[in-house]
């Protein structure tokens, strides 16, 4: 539990101190934003800030910071580490400047940011890849919530055609309309679960691994069959959402265009950043009690636990929250592993639609043009969710290429403010740092996964070093040319 302390008081402290620094080098002002230039009564709406907050929080997090966190803390207490870090100096800074930058470019998608600083070629690639990882987070968001959902009463498939319904509804209203109204509530709820645990945590004061007496792969360990993969790169692919996100750089332009004023960027984005670590420091926490706790949790380890994310995860939130919140803590539960990953779903959905309509320059006020667009990307999402229930490993299969591309895209995102950061003669380094981290992350994670190159460790990992040499000449290289315009 000290561990976990030290790691709640540092996220703190890293948005006071850090997050202040990283708002100095933006420089926020007092132009007018594109929720106020471009109002449209659609997507570009004045929202309340805390409103904002709320709904960008609930967006970014969904249960990522919760299932990510659980299966995270097999890995031990190196979790808090990444979580810590990943958060302040990572994640936090990508999100912030991220959503500021569509800010400052009339409310544009990730793509169109990525094209304007990286170039055409790397944005229609990109463009294509983040629509795909966009429906894929649409598509993984239906299926566990309609699994548990049939485990109250009617058929999986029912549950599965209900969401996708409430997907269509939600993406091709105005964003005050269902998301404005319902989201604030569902964050509520999100936060006072993680809150009320803090609290079981604090009164009964576990004992816990501390991060100084187990510094290695406990999961291997204690279950060398199921969790035999090694902290790096693994644990910087399991944790996405509580430490850094690529999905969130697709988010945060979703909310720029709805903020009334630049100032108020680093409470909503960097903010609601800093509150996802929170939540994800708490269930590695809670997990790691439930894991390997003394005296003993009082739970048997549940077979469901060794067959993957999609039982385990949810498996220990529900039973947890029913133990220690009692009744009040299943809905907790309930909303927690059912309403987040839908209400991400969708987004996921809004986001898609709006990136294609900027490609083709088409004006979404009318609602056939919505459609347009919508009615494609629904086809593929069911047409993936098929594959997904015909073939038995169909949902670890599409999570594991989720979790992989969500950090790729991380990457990209990175690369893209250090070159606004350097154009600008800002201190590139608080972008450049992480980019050639999760370039070295992701590159390596290709090479060793048994879902891509699956080559031997010693190769992996001198490929991944030689991504990371290759990255950072290349940046040099370009720097150079760069100073010299």
């Amino acid at each position: 539990m000290i561990t976990f302390l030290l790691s709640l008081v540092a996220l703190v402290l890293g948005y006071l101190f850090y997050g202040r620094f990283v708002e100095r080098v933006f420089a926020p002002d007092d132009r007018v934003t594109p929720a106020v230039a471009k109002a449209d009564g659609l997507d570009f709406i004045v929202l309340p800030n805390w409103k904002i907050f709320m709904i960008q929080f609930l967006n970014i997090a969904g249960t990522g910071p919760i299932f990510g966190a659980i299966m995270g803390a097999k890995f031990g207490p190196t979790a808090y580490l990444w979580i810590v870090f990943g958060c302040i100096f990572a994640g936090a800074v990508h999100d912030y400047l991220s959503g500021m930058l569509s800010m400052r470019h009339d409310g544009a998608g990730l793509p169109q940011l990525i094209g304007h600083y990286l170039g055409n070629t790397t944005k229609s690639v990109m463009l294509v890849f983040t629509v795909l990882l966009l429906i894929m987070v649409g598509t993984v968001f239906v299926y566990s919530p309609a699994e548990i959902l049939h485990s109250i009463g009617g058929e999986t498939m029912m549950w599965v055609i209900i969401i996708f319904c409430y997907y269509i509804i939600a993406t091709m209203l105005p964003i005050d309309k269902i998301i404005g109204k319902v989201y604030p509530l569902f964050a509520f709820s999100l936060l006072f679960m993680a809150g009320a645990l803090m609290i079981w945590l604090f009164l009964h004061w576990p004992t816990v691994p501390e991060l100084w007496t187990n510094f290695y792969n406990m999961g291997a360990a204690t279950e060398p069959d199921t969790w035999k993969d090694n902290i790096f790169p693994a644990l910087f692919i399991t944790i996405a959402c509580g430490a850094i996100s690529g999905f969130h750089g697709t988010q945060s332009p979703l909310m720029a265009r709805c903020v009334k004023s630049e100032k108020m960027g680093r409470p909503i984005f960097y903010g609601a950043m800093i509150t996802e670590g929170i939540v994800a420091l708490i269930w590695a926490t809670v997990a790691s009690w439930f894991f390997y706790g003394e005296p003993a949790p009082g739970y048997e380890l549940i077979e469901a636990a060794k067959n993957g994310f999609h039982t385990s995860a949810p498996a220990v939130v529900n039973l947890v929250c029913n133990d220690w919140l009692g009744v009040f803590g299943a809905v907790l539960a309930m909303l927690g592993v059912v309403a987040a990953p839908i209400t991400s779903g969708d987004t996921a959905f809004r986001s898609g639609r709006l990136i294609v309509a900027e490609w083709l320059k088409l004006d979404q006020r009318p609602i056939a043009k919505r459609l347009m667009i919508c009615i494609p990307m629904f086809a593929c999402s069911i047409a993936m969710l098929v594959w997904q229930i015909e073939n038995p490993d169909g949902f670890n299969t599409i999570w594991q290429y989720f979790g992989w591309s969500n950090q790729a895209l991380s990457v990209f995102t990175l690369w893209t403010l250090t070159v606004y950061l350097v154009r600008n003669k800002k201190p590139f380094w608080i972008t450049l740092i992480p980019a050639l981290f999760m370039t070295t992350v992701c590159s390596t994670f290709l090479f060793i996964s048994k879902q891509a190159f699956y080559l031997p460790e010693n190769v992996a990992y001198s490929l991944g070093g030689a991504c990371l040499v290759g990255a950072i000449v290349w940046f040099t290289i370009w720097y150079r040319k760069e100073t010299k315009k």
